[in-house]
């Protein structure tokens, strides 16, 4: 069985994870969390 094929991280798609996990977390974003993984993600594939 293999994994169904998932689309890619856009930039919208990071800053709506980023900002729920800064509104949950004081503002804060903890570097290497899934909301900074999921931004480097996101400009990776922007290019």
């Amino acid at each position: 069985m293999s994994k169904p094929k998932s689309a890619p991280m856009t930039p919208s798609a990071a800053a709506r994870i980023q900002g729920g996990q800064a509104k949950a977390n004081g503002g804060q974003v903890a570097k290497g969390s899934f909301a900074a993984r999921a931004q480097a993600a996101a400009a990776k594939n922007s290019k």
